[in-house]
């Protein structure tokens, strides 16, 4: 998932206004059980339904070299079956139940959910906690999930040619830390995985004290967590997780990576080394990307695709939720018979703008309004609630959730202008252009979110 705000779109779509007091108190119930198993629980009465969420601490950055895509096939292995619940028997449950589940896995962490009827709670309780401890990794199941994954990253990366460019941008872009290689894992690497690797992984990473259970909807915290700690009470505390130690140096000059491939169109990406959400130019970063990029009357959209008529689409991403610092990220599609180097000039003419002149009061306003809307809708809904406490707490602390409107509303133009100097900056860029080559069947398609889900 590049960004839960891609992955949540179609559910924002059902949103009703919902009062603005979310920014100061979450009434979030957080208790830390003795085997290190932390919860967090929101009380939700609006509709009887509940969202059960476990996250676990591990993603692709805690994986090595040589077994790259080990989170991802674990995620895959967690559905075929523990002690209690065979194959197929989990997702069965579910939906016997009248619910539905599903999981993903990004850089930073591996997510599981349950949505139910608020009395079907328990089930969910029953489910996770049997597979929190006994994973079968039955040697067949897991020779075949590993095949199913290896063809799932050649119809998404390898048949995708402007994904595979997006692919060795990251590779590019990150020299020493492990952001540098995809979730789903290089191809080489999925073949190399073990059942062994996968066993040591899962006893490592899936451990009370690596995991957060996020509950939000309509039941008492005080019952809740009372089944909780039946459950999940007795799991016996794991290892101390292994630390990544990994730190990106300072990059001392422009990364380009140039891939040549059977496709349509020429894309071009400009990726920017940024800070993630625990600094505080975090927001106003978010406020210029909705400036910059956010919907069709955005500057981006409106000068490439628009005015210039050079582009077929443009955008921009900024990674703030993660661990570690990420990447801000703009993107477009060369429209036939134009140039990538005109659209690239065209790129860096509104980046800098952002540098040379303040943004408007009306910008700024719609931008912080934009935001601002996103995320109290959102909370309309109680899966994304429980979403973005999941988030926030694995890659930092769900009390940053607290902050972000004030964050936002404080971000002046001053700011906006600070960060675009600091952070959009030749020496930290790092640039992918995918370059079209004839062949037998081209094919090219909308850049897609990065996430993986089961």
């Amino acid at each position: 998932m590049r960004r839960l705000k891609i992955f949540i779109a179609g559910i924002l779509l059902t949103c009703v206004a919902v009062s603005a007091a979310f920014s100061q108190d979450l009434k979030v119930t957080e208790k830390v059980l003795p085997n290190g198993l932390k919860v967090l629980l929101k009380e939700e009465h609006k509709s009887p339904v509940v969202t059960f969420q476990i996250w676990y601490r591990v993603g692709s950055r805690n994986e090595r070299l040589g077994t790259t895509g080990m989170s991802h096939l674990l995620e895959h292995m967690m559905f075929k079956g523990s002690k209690k619940y065979g194959p197929k028997q989990f997702s069965q449950t579910v939906q016997r139940n009248g619910g539905n589940d599903n999981a993903f896995t990004s850089k930073d962490y591996t997510a599981y959910f349950e949505n139910f009827a608020a009395d079907r709670l328990e089930t969910a309780m029953d489910l996770e906690a049997d597979r929190m401890q006994n994973l079968l990794l039955d040697p067949k199941e897991f020779l075949f999930e590993r095949d199913v994954v290896k063809e799932e990253r050649r119809m998404r990366t390898d048949d995708d040619p402007t994904q595979t460019m997006v692919e060795q941008l990251l590779a590019t872009a990150f020299a020493a830390h492990p952001y540098q290689w995809p979730v789903i894992g290089w191809m080489a690497d999925i073949g190399n995985i073990a059942r062994d690797d996968l066993l040591k992984h899962y006893r490592t990473y899936y451990a009370p004290n690596n995991a957060t259970i996020v509950v939000v909807g309509d039941f008492r915290s005080d019952k809740a967590l009372a089944l909780i700690e039946k459950h999940f009470g007795a799991i016996p505390r794991g290892p101390d997780v292994p630390k990544v130690g990994a730190v990106e140096p300072k990059q001392l000059g422009e990364k380009r990576a140039i891939v040549k491939q059977e496709a349509e169109l020429p894309a071009l990406y400009a990726a920017y080394k940024t800070p993630n959400l625990t600094s505080r130019d975090s927001y106003a970063l978010n406020v210029l990307q909705g400036i910059l990029s956010s919907g069709k009357s955005s500057r981006l959209y409106r000068s490439l695709v628009y005015d210039k008529q050079i582009a077929l689409y443009a955008g921009g991403d900024y990674d703030d939720v993660s661990t570690d610092p990420n990447l801000f990220t703009l993107y477009a599609g060369i429209m036939p018979g134009k140039t990538t180097e005109e659209v690239e000039k065209a790129l860096y003419a509104e980046i800098d703008r952002f540098k040379n002149e303040p943004v408007t009061d009306e910008e700024l306003q719609k931008a912080k309004n934009q935001a601002e809307a996103m995320f109290i809708m959102s909370q309309d809904s109680v899966f994304y609630q429980a979403m973005l406490l999941g988030q926030f707490e694995t890659v930092a602390s769900w009390h940053y959730l607290e902050r972000y409107l004030d964050g936002i509303r404080a971000v002046t133009k001053d700011d906006i202008q600070r960060v675009a100097k600091e952070y959009f900056v030749e020496d930290s860029r790092t640039v992918g252009i995918l370059v079209p080559v004839k062949g037998e069947s081209p094919k090219a398609e909308h850049p897609a979110p990065g996430g993986h889900h089961h």
